[in-house]
């Protein structure tokens, strides 16, 4: 997106050698004057950890407060909804439940107060999958530990989205099952929920989800449930990174139902869309471009396909280098630019997750982001760029 240059440069290893890069212009985005209307859009946050906690594999989790709700704050003022306790704040891959209930209490109040858009992850991680019994003892188990954070998520006042469960990927033994619990589920809710389809890229542990490891098998039973719940179900994100799949599960939804894309790779023809429709966004990738998807959807607004189109494209090599597999350590990509574009003191993460991606990697990150117009301040993201690759053993 950027063709001016700032003579701004920083040595970046290609290959074995170090070569020098010089940064271009941030691009031009604009927050919006009214809301977007033309697609529901939210924005997947990450968490930032307070610099002197342990922040190592098997602490629990200790959190930046005021960094990890200016982060949110942020993602309002651009228009979009924050979904908040998801997998990309790190949920089952450091962020525990006890942090993960106060965030969801915390991110409740700042959107009460900011008037911004807000829906929370409720799953079952509290539970002890190694103490889980099997059968229907388990299932009620689990759908006891949905009830649980369903209550913590509409406390807050934020809608649900119904995350993904490793439990019942452990204790399920058919799509009879699936539909059992998450029926169980729905009866309950008091207003329509977001259902919530992760793929195994994402998590490994949640593979045969909906009964089967046979996509066409489980589409099969993920539309049964939502036919049979269509009051209960407000739309349906699903995070296969794959297009055709998506938009023909989208022309197949029921009238009223929404496809919240979560396809970190192909978003931006899917959020355009075709004469048959559209997919709205719940999208972990938001978090790190949301200036360029924001300006986007206002285009959108305004009538400007094409000048839309062209914004999310530009932006779409970005997405598909930082959900790169292993596509779970995507957290990392994203926390990495948010450092650079100082919005965390430091690039640290809960869980030590800060190292789930290589060197040449987040290099690569930086010049795809630049490409983009996604540093908003090249000298400092390029000062920063240095320190890292220095403490790397990267230096001139």
């Amino acid at each position: 997106m950027t063709a001016a240059s700032t003579g701004v440069t920083v040595l970046l290893p290609v290959g074995t050698r170090l070569e020098p890069y010089i940064l271009g212009a941030p691009g031009v985005w604009t927050q919006p004057a009214r809301p977007i209307t033309s697609r529901v859009a939210y924005a997947a946050a990450h968490v930032i950890p307070r610099a002197t906690a342990a922040n190592t594999p098997g602490e629990p989790a200790a959190i930046d407060w005021d960094a990890t709700l200016a982060y949110r704050h942020e993602l309002w003022s651009y228009g979009l909804g924050v979904a908040d306790a998801m997998d990309t704040a790190q949920r089952g891959m450091g962020l525990d439940w006890q942090a993960t209930a106060e965030l969801i209490r915390r991110s409740g109040a700042e959107a009460a107060s900011a008037g911004g858009r807000l829906a929370c992850g409720a799953g079952t991680d509290q539970l002890d999958l190694a103490g889980l019994p099997s059968g229907p003892a388990g299932l009620a188990a689990i759908v006891d530990a949905y009830r649980e954070q369903i209550d913590v998520v509409t406390d807050a006042g934020a809608q649900v989205i119904l995350m993904a469960s490793r439990a019942l990927a452990q204790v399920a033994r058919s799509a009879a099952d699936y539909l059992s619990v998450y029926e169980k589920v729905l009866a309950g809710v008091d207003r329509p929920v977001i259902l919530h389809w992760l793929g195994t890229m994402f998590d490994p542990a949640l593979r045969g989800y909906w009964g089967s490891p046979d996509i066409g098998a489980a589409t099969e039973t993920f539309r049964t449930l939502i036919e049979n719940n269509r009051s209960k179900i407000d739309g349906v994100k699903v995070s296969l990174l794959d297009a055709a799949h998506e938009i023909a599960l989208r022309r197949a939804l029921p009238d009223g139902v929404r496809l919240y894309t979560g396809d970190d790779f192909n978003y931006p023809e899917l959020i355009i869309g075709d004469s048959h429709g559209h997919s709205d966004a719940l999208l972990g990738i938001f978090a790190a471009i949301y200036p360029a998807a924001s300006t986007a959807l206002q285009e959108l607004d305004n009538g400007n396909v094409t000048r839309a189109s062209d914004i999310l494209g530009a932006t779409q090599a970005l997405g598909r280098h930082i959900f790169a597999a292993p596509t779970y350590y995507y957290k990392t990509g994203i926390a990495f630019l948010s450092w650079l574009n100082n919005k965390q003191s430091g690039f640290s993460m809960v869980g030590g997750l800060s190292t789930g991606r290589s060197v040449t990697h987040l290099a690569e990150l930086f010049r795809l982001a630049d490409k983009a117009g996604l540093l908003s301040d090249p000298e400092l993201a390029a000062h920063r760029m240095r320190v890292y690759l220095e403490l790397n053993g990267l230096t001139s």
